[in-house]
């Protein structure tokens, strides 16, 4: 059920966790600088065929693992890179949203999430790409697991840096499913916290009610301690016994809108997760948030045309036809159907409250199916815009293929708040379903 890493496998220590590797550095087994040398090699190796990077700041970087390495540890991440999706500004190294309106551009300050990294002692290893204003026109990145095939978005390239292991972590966004979806297609972890967890300043805005700072990992360790870093939410004891989880499977009013090998790849992991220990029920959806699979196109539309009203008023020329469209119909929106939307998902989130009391989390899908063929899309949104809606933190773990043999993933998500309560669980979780990176202490119980 688990997708196999891209081939050819990477060498010099780039497949290890991040968590592994600075365990590692500090202990004195490996350089930081040796690491960013063997990302860097990958990347030479295979980003000319994938696409996932806009900028590497090789010499840079490996100034800042040098520097590193005569210092003592910063943060439980010390030493270690990080791929940052190109809408978080960068004052070392260009920040181009995904469009040729900002070519060249050179912020004079890191976005918040950034300069929290480096203060931790990350290195920053580049930017990856994106799409057009981490909207809808897609990059030219390919998914590692086959060429053909688009990795997802908008946080395109942060998915495939981190699926090919050219950097151990990434920094993504997501407004729709930026986040869930392309970690779904390119078969890595990806996590969406609740919202406002990482601080947005600095981050290119599309929605100010929906944007959210996530990330891509390998392990659910490797996400707990990058979420600790950027939010200070507490790490969960991974070495401690876990109790099972009380698992909510929702399939929601759109699961006739998944494909097969997503339905076979829900229900196996169910039943594997029942077998494990958790008590998992069917949890049907309130009403409300039933609602929000139609009312998150208004809000984000909105929301974005408003955002972007500068580079549409000034450079319309330049941007997409397919942002065009979207942003045009930002602009239809009424005021009232706004509103109306928002007071829909304020109902959802006090009525989702209420469902999540008899839950721990729910099991749901992270995408309709594997990734599509081509690069002209990437992907449906469908079973990720309600989360990002309420607001509450959801991850996706690798579990299952499709029909072409490419990754499926299936998505956790909490109440709202509860992020460290999801990621102890979902490390249950990977434990039950025997991932890689599972915690040798962290033994499921029954």
């Amino acid at each position: 059920h688990v997708p196999h890493v891209p081939d050819p496998a990477p060498r010099n220590g780039a497949a290890m966790s991040a968590a592994d590797a600075a365990r590692a550095i500090q202990a004195g087994r490996l350089t930081s600088e040796a690491l960013v040398a063997a990302c860097l090699e990958r990347i030479a190796a295979r980003d000319g065929e994938l696409a996932a990077w806009v900028h590497v700041a090789g010499e840079a970087a490996l100034a800042q693992a040098r520097a590193l390495d005569r210092q003592p540890a910063r943060g439980p991440l010390h030493g270690v890179p990080f791929g940052i999706k190109d809408i978080f500004d960068t004052a070392d190294m260009p920040t181009e949203h995904g469009s040729p309106i900002y070519r060249g551009n050179r912020p004079r300050a890191d976005a918040a999430a950034v300069a929290l990294l480096r203060q931790a002692g990350c290195v920053i290893l580049g930017k990856t790409a994106t799409t057009e204003f981490a909207l809808i026109h897609p990059t030219s990145t390919r998914n590692p697991h086959n060429p053909a095939h688009t990795p997802g978005g908008s946080s395109s390239g942060s998915a495939a840096a981190v699926a090919d292991h050219m950097v151990p972590l990434a920094l993504g966004t997501q407004t729709g499913g930026s986040v869930i979806r392309p970690a779904a297609y390119c078969g890595v972890i990806g996590l969406k916290p609740s919202f406002g967890s990482i601080n947005r300043s600095g981050v290119k805005q599309v929605s100010d009610t929906l944007d959210t700072v996530g990330l891509f990992a390998n392990t659910v360790e490797d996400a707990a301690l990058t979420l600790n870093l950027l939010s200070s939410r507490r790490i969960p004891d991974f070495a401690a016994k876990a109790t099972a989880p009380r698992i909510g499977f929702a399939h929601t009013s759109r699961w006739k809108d998944a494909d097969a090998s997503t339905h076979a790849a829900l229900e196996s992991a169910a039943r594997r997760l029942a077998s494990a220990g958790a008590d998992v029920r069917d949890a049907p959806l309130p009403a409300a948030a039933e609602a929000l699979f139609e009312e998150h196109g208004p809000i984000m539309n909105f929301e974005a045309a408003r955002a972007l009203g500068w580079e549409q008023a000034q450079h319309r020329e330049t941007i997409s036809a397919a942002l065009l469209k979207r942003l045009d119909e930002g602009w239809a929106w009424s005021r009232e159907r706004y509103d109306s939307a928002r007071q829909t998902a304020r109902d959802a989130r006090h009525q989702f409250a209420d469902l999540m009391r008899g839950y721990d989390l729910l099991l749901t899908p992270s995408a309709p199916g594997e990734a599509p063929k081509g690069l002209a899309s990437t992907g449906d949104s469908l079973f990720n815009r309600v989360w990002t809606l309420l607001g509450v933190p959801c991850i996706t773990l690798p579990w299952g293929s499709g029909p072409q043999g490419l990754p499926l993933g299936i998505q956790l998500v909490a109440a709202i708040e509860q992020d460290t309560a999801l990621l102890a669980h979902a490390q249950w979780a990977a434990n039950a379903l025997q991932l890689p990176g599972t915690v040798p202490g962290g033994s499921v119980s029954t």
